[in-house]
């Protein structure tokens, strides 16, 4: 144990911040540890962009639907980029380009990528004693994040990162034990893991300091895939320029 096996293993999701705004050198260190992570093929297929006009961050907020996307210390929206690599490419090269642009492969490696780096993002924030939130919810209406943001052909938005000074500290929540996540040499299911997961969740839910409910992670996930949600990403993806093919 280590104090970044410690960080990693004390991450929860932080939904109030106090109002504080990150400091230039905070960021900076941020994202030069974002730019650190493993990149696929030496591409670096993602883009940061840093929120810091009220105004926008409340529009973001208008599509997230959560608050904590405006009241922060800092906002980031992570993007796919295949933009920088091919903009300024001849009309000949370009056309050779495009097949390799559109494939699902190269929309995987950028989507990959802006995680990579995103998780590094993470890590040096908690490491600083800061909190993070990931904020997947600004793909409730992609194409008005895309507007938004101002995103050129082949830069979409994919997630955004809400960092602040923790102003609540929430229980850490329960993971999937790892007989449930973690196979040797071949795919296995293990019901009894998942069962005794859902024993504990349960129990986690009624005891939390807050927000307390009756609910299993089972029929969470059978709740979350029974209602069909952002069914208008495959169009803006494919409408930029990624996963056609």
């Amino acid at each position: 144990m280590n104090e970044v096996i410690e960080t990693l293993l004390n991450h929860r999701s932080i939904r109030k911040f106090k109002n504080t705004k990150l400091t230039s050198t905070q960021i900076d260190c941020i994202v030069e540890a974002a730019q650190q992570a493993s990149t696929s093929s030496y591409m670096m297929a993602y883009t940061i962009i840093g929120v810091t006009d009220d105004s926008l961050k409340a529009s973001l907020a208008e599509v997230s639907g959560q608050p904590y996307v405006k009241e922060n210390g800092h906002l980031l929206v992570f993007c796919a980029d295949l933009n920088r690599q091919t903009h300024s490419a001849p009309p000949e090269v370009s056309l050779k380009m495009k097949e390799n642009l559109e494939n699902s492969e190269h929309f995987l490696v950028s989507a990959i990528d802006a995680a990579l780096a995103a998780q590094n993002a993470a890590i040096a924030a908690e490491s600083m004693g800061l909190g993070i939130c990931y904020l997947g919810s600004l793909r409730n209406d992609i194409a008005r994040v895309d507007e938004l943001l101002a995103l050129p052909p082949h830069v979409i938005p994919l997630f955004g990162m809400a960092i602040g000074e923790p102003d609540h500290l929430p229980d850490r929540k329960p993971r999937l034990p790892k007989q449930a996540v973690y196979f040797e040499n071949q795919y296995q299911f293990h019901d009894e893991a998942v069962q005794e997961f859902d024993k504990r969740i349960a129990s986690y839910y009624q005891q939390r300091s807050s927000n307390n409910r009756s609910d299993t992670w089972t029929q969470q996930m059978h709740r979350r895939f029974s209602k069909t949600i952002r069914m208008d990403v495959t169009d803006l993806v494919q409408k930029k320029g990624f996963n056609k093919r």
